[in-house]
C-alpha cells in the first residue's frame, strides 16, 4: 500500500514536471512569448533543470532539446518505477521496452497538452477573447489550426477547426 502511494506521488510529480517541460518546449518551438503568466510560471518552474542542460545540450533546428530530453527521461523514470514496483527482471528487451514506453508517454502527454490548449483557446475566444492568456494560447495552437482552417472554412462565423483538431488528436491517442 505504501509502495502504491509512493508510486502515485512519483507519477504525479513526474507527470506535472514533464507537462511543464513540454509546455516550455512547445512554447519555444511555436515562438510564443514568455512574457505572460503562463510563460513566467513555466520558466520559473523548469529553469533549475533546463539552464544547466543548455550548457551541454545544444538546440537542434531551433528546437530546445534541453527541455525535451528531461521530459522524456522523467517518463522513463516513471516507467522504471512501475517496473521495479512489480519486481520485474532486467534484460535488454526490458530496457528497450522502458525507453519505448517513455517515448510513448511523452508523445501522449504532448497530445494532451495540445488538446488542453485547443480547449482553452476555444473557451477564451467565447468568454474573454481579450484576456492576457488568449494571445499565448492562440500562438501555441496556430501551427496545428492553420492547415485545418485552410480546409475547413468557418460556418456561420463559427470556426470549427479546434473541434476538428481535437478529434484528430483523439485519433492519434487511440493509435498510441
Amino acid at each position: 500500500m505504501i509502495a502504491q502511494a509512493s508510486l502515485f506521488v512519483l507519477e504525479a510529480l513526474t507527470g506535472f514536471l514533464t507537462f511543464a517541460l513540454l509546455l516550455r518546449f512547445f512554447m519555444q518551438a511555436c515562438r510564443v512569448s514568455f512574457n505572460n503568466q503562463i510563460g513566467t510560471f513555466v520558466v520559473e518552474l523548469t529553469n533549475w533543470l533546463v539552464k544547466p542542460l543548455r550548457k551541454a545540450l545544444a538546440g537542434w533546428y531551433g528546437l530546445d532539446l534541453a527541455s525535451l530530453l528531461p521530459a522524456y527521461l522523467l517518463q522513463v523514470v516513471a516507467a522504471l518505477a512501475v517496473f521495479l514496483l512489480y519486481g520485474g527482471t532486467w534484460s535488454l528487451e526490458v530496457l528497450l521496452l522502458l525507453l519505448w514506453r517513455g517515448l510513448l508517454s511523452t508523445l501522449r502527454l504532448s497530445i494532451y497538452l495540445l488538446i488542453g490548449a485547443l480547449i482553452a483557446q476555444a473557451v477564451l475566444s467565447w468568454i474573454n477573447p481579450y484576456s492576457p492568456l488568449s494571445q499565448p494560447v492562440a500562438q501555441l495552437t496556430r501551427p496545428v489550426l492553420a492547415p485545418i482552417q485552410r480546409v475547413v472554412p468557418p460556418i456561420g462565423g463559427v470556426d470549427l477547426s479546434p473541434l476538428v483538431a481535437v478529434v484528430l488528436a483523439q485519433l492519434l491517442l487511440i493509435f498510441l
